[in-house]
């Protein structure tokens, strides 16, 4: 289900003080959605969930097509680059995972980019070189708020005011905004992409809100703040970001 980058920026907000419980539907906890005509099929989400399995929490989505099937198109530079992202809003505050505390909405997103890298740890396909892995699958913490410099009501990626120096988590890539690269597993199988965090990794297992988000994300064409900006929302679990899921 489409919806402007305006009702998505203030749902969001909202979504800050008004996390519901459980959805309404038939897997307590889950997210069950609708097919979306129009949707690309790789991004049309028809469930959502969160569960815990032994150590780990278990990120998982599943759309109507092939999952991860669509990357971006190369430009070749990182001005105007492109960003295709899974994506999971959630309740936890921002320190869960070692930024600074009440930040903004705090999200798991798997993502892709092939014109940058922004994990500098480790070397997705094992050919030696650590920076050259943009144009494969990885996964993020991200902070988001609105900004209206990436348009009226939408969303970025927080940036880092010059000068300050908030808490980041310790596997943050060193780029100006609030993003870090914990490197989890995951797998892009069939219909359904699966992260799984461990419980370590946000520090406490009490359950929270999410919801599911496919995204288009892209890197100001100027590269300064607003760097990193919510440019297209291809599809959103409950339809309303109104959180409804529950982790288990």
């Amino acid at each position: 289900m489409k919806n402007s980058n305006l009702i998505i920026a203030t749902a969001l907000s909202t979504a800050l003080f008004t996390t519901s419980g459980l959805a309404h539907n038939k897997h307590s906890g889950h997210i069950q959605a609708p097919v979306s005509p129009g949707v690309a099929t790789e991004f049309d989400i028809v469930h959502a969930k969160v569960t815990t399995q032994g150590s780990h929490l278990i990120f998982q989505q599943a759309v109507k097509g092939q999952v991860g099937a669509k990357l971006p198109v190369a430009n070749g530079k990182l001005a105007g680059a492109d960003v295709f992202s899974y994506v999971w809003p959630t309740s936890l505050n921002s320190a869960a995972v070692g930024f600074e505390a009440d930040q903004g909405i705090l999200a798991l997103a798997l993502t892709v980019h092939p014109d940058f890298d922004d994990t500098p740890l480790y070397d997705e396909d094992n050919d030696g070189n650590k920076s050259n892995d943009g144009d494969k699958w990885h996964s993020h913490w991200v902070v988001l708020v609105p900004d209206n410099a990436c348009g009226e009501g939408a969303l970025k990626v927080k940036d880092i005011e010059k000068g300050s120096s908030p808490a980041l988590p310790k596997t943050w890539p060193n780029l100006p905004i609030f993003i870090d690269s914990p490197g989890f597993d995951f797998s892009l199988e069939g219909s359904e992409v699966l992260v799984r965090v461990p419980l370590s990794a946000i520090g406490f297992s009490d359950n929270f809100s999410f919801d599911g988000v496919t995204a288009g994300l892209k890197i100001n064409q100027q590269v300064h703040a607003p760097l990193l900006c919510v440019t297209d929302v291809f599809d959103i679990a409950s339809g309303d970001l109104s959180l409804p899921g529950k982790s288990q």
